[in-house]
């Protein structure tokens, strides 16, 4: 059960971004701070659990991303996982400004950063949380063996491997 799928789906993970997104963009709209709660809950589920206990990871794995039109398109689940937790890290900041500390107008611009965020990994596949990730790696503050794919150019593209043998 705690576990993070190893590869992990982008279009499901672009789905959960929408979804996140869609969040954001209610509480923000609509001055609905109760919406922090599901949104920090998916968060915490989907880092300690990849989708199996996320609402929005079931909808995203088992209904969206199997209806989506072509093949899957794996890449590496390490990366993936440090972006969600960077999720938890703003939606859980957001959900203890406003009810922790009475800081609404602080909890706003922490669920809009974490809403812009998810709207480029939805929109774009521009994954900030797993730029930082390559970030930490080349910085070596993440070792290699975490994400062997991320480290090895030839394991993100296996066509590459079969051209340029090592």
């Amino acid at each position: 059960m705690f576990s993070f799928p190893n590869p992990v789906n982008e279009y499901a993970a672009r789905t959960v971004a929408t979804g996140v997104v869609l969040m954001c963009a209610a509480a923000l709209a609509f001055r609905q701070p109760w919406i922090l709660i599901p949104l920090a809950y998916g968060f915490w589920a989907r880092v300690l659990t990849g989708p199996t206990l996320s609402p929005l990871g079931q909808l995203a794995t088992r209904v969206v991303a199997p209806r989506l039109p072509g093949e899957p398109r794996l890449v590496p689940g390490p990366p993936k996982r440090f972006a969600q937790a960077m999720g938890v890290a703003f939606s859980t900041s957001a959900l203890v400004l406003w009810y922790g500390f009475g800081l609404g107008a602080a909890a706003w611009v922490v669920t809009a950063m974490l809403g812009t965020a998810a709207f480029l990994e939805a929109a774009f596949g521009l994954c900030l949380g797993c730029l930082a990730f390559g970030a930490l790696m080349r910085a070596g503050l993440i070792p290699e063996e975490v994400c062997a794919a991320c480290a090895d150019i030839s394991l993100r593209h296996p066509q590459l491997s079969a051209t340029h043998p090592r």
